[in-house]
C-alpha cells in the first residue's frame, strides 16, 4: 500500500488533507508540532483526529520555535489581534515554520518509504503568508529531490497539497462529502484549554466564513460571551 506523512495540526485544512489522502489509497502516519504555539489545544484536537481517522502512526514532536523565532501564535509579549484586511502579513505569521516542519517530514517519510507528504495548505483563502504558495511548494519539492537519498536515485518523496487552489468554502465541501468531522477540529489562534474559539481573529473569521458559504452547518465550540 502506498505510505504518506501528512502534516496534523487539528484545524481544518490538514483534518481535511488526511481525509483526502486516506480516499487516495494512502496509510497514512501523522505528525504534528508542538512549537510552543499559544493555541496548544489544537494538539488534543489533533490526537482525536488521528485516533478517530485510524492514521497508523501519530507522532507529537517538541520543536520550541519560540526560543528562536518572534510571532503572535508563540511570543506571549505579542497580542493575538482580531482579522484584518490589510493586506500585509500578519504577526501571527511564524518565521519558516512550513520549512521546518516540512523538513522534519520529510526525513520521516523518507524512513518509513513514503511516497508523499500531504500538507493542507491554500493559496486561496488564507493569511497571507508566504510558505503557502504554489512557487513556494514548487521550489521545496525541487529541494525534497535534491536533498534526498531516494530523490537523487530517481524516487523523489512528492510534496502534495490538494487544497491549495481551494477557498475554505471548497475544502469545507470537500471534507463534508468525505465524512470529516468538523467538530473535532480546533482552528482558533486564541482557542482555550476546552479548544473553544474566540470568533475573532484571522483563522476564525476565515473558517466562519468558510462554513457560510459552503452551506455547512458550523460546528465550532465558540466561548459564551
Amino acid at each position: 500500500m502506498k505510505k504518506a506523512v501528512v502534516l496534523l495540526s487539528g484545524g481544518l485544512d490538514s483534518t481535511t488533507c488526511l481525509a483526502y489522502a486516506k480516499s487516495q489509497g494512502y496509510e497514512c502516519y501523522a505528525i504534528s508540532f508542538d512549537y510552543g504555539q499559544k493555541h496548544n489545544s489544537e494538539l488534543e484536537a489533533a490526537k482525536r483526529i488521528a485516533q478517530a481517522m485510524n492514521v497508523v502512526r501519530h507522532e507529537v514532536l517538541p520543536l520550541q520555535l519560540s526560543q528562536l523565532t518572534r510571532s503572535a501564535l508563540t511570543d506571549q509579549s505579542i497580542d493575538i489581534p482580531d482579522y484584518v484586511d490589510n493586506g500585509e502579513i500578519p504577526v501571527t505569521y511564524v518565521p519558516a515554520r512550513n520549512t521546518i516542519l516540512i523538513a522534519v517530514a520529510l526525513g520521516w517519510a523518507e524512513v518509513l518509504e513514503a511516497d508523499a507528504i500531504f500538507i493542507g495548505v491554500s493559496s486561496v483563502d488564507y493569511s497571507g503568508y508566504p510558505d503557502c504558495r504554489p512557487e513556494y511548494i514548487e521550489a521545496y519539492q525541487k529541494l525534497a529531490e535534491l536533498a534526498t537519498k531516494v530523490g537523487v536515485e530517481g524516487r523523489p518523496i512528492r510534496i502534495e497539497t490538494p487544497l491549495i487552489h481551494l477557498n475554505k468554502a471548497e475544502t469545507i465541501q470537500l471534507g463534508h462529502k468525505l465524512g470529516v468531522d468538523y467538530g473535532l477540529t480546533v482552528s482558533c489562534y486564541r482557542a482555550n484549554d476546552e479548544g473553544e474559539a474566540c470568533g475573532e481573529c484571522d483563522s476564525c473569521y476565515l473558517r466562519k466564513k468558510g462554513f457560510s458559504e459552503a452551506g455547512v452547518e458550523d460546528p465550532t465550540h465558540y466561548v459564551q460571551s
